[in-house]
């Protein structure tokens, strides 16, 4: 496999992860506002905000984190794509 394809990919799926400790944070008792785990609301907040202006206000659940995860996903799997190249037999 190319080593551009591997390490993308752990990108991407390190900050599905990170996106996933952030929003589920509140509920395991993670501090990721404040303390050591702070790293975690700087890096995926931009994200989680933009996308929380675009969607919808849903009551009292926030469903940006979720559409940030599929947006990654979509990312990811279209990276994928482009860094594996064509098929062998084209």
């Amino acid at each position: 496999m190319n080593i551009a394809f591997r390490v993308a990919n752990s990108l991407f799926t390190l900050y599905m992860l990170a996106i996933l400790l952030r929003w589920l944070g509140p509920w395991l008792s993670l501090e990721v506002e404040s303390g050591r785990l702070r790293w975690i609301a700087r890096l995926t907040d931009p994200l989680i905000s933009r996308i929380r202006r675009l969607l919808p206000a849903m009551g009292p659940v926030d469903f940006s984190p979720f559409a940030a995860l599929m947006a990654i996903w979509f990312v990811r799997e279209v990276a994928k794509g482009v860094l594996a190249g064509p098929p062998a037999g084209l």
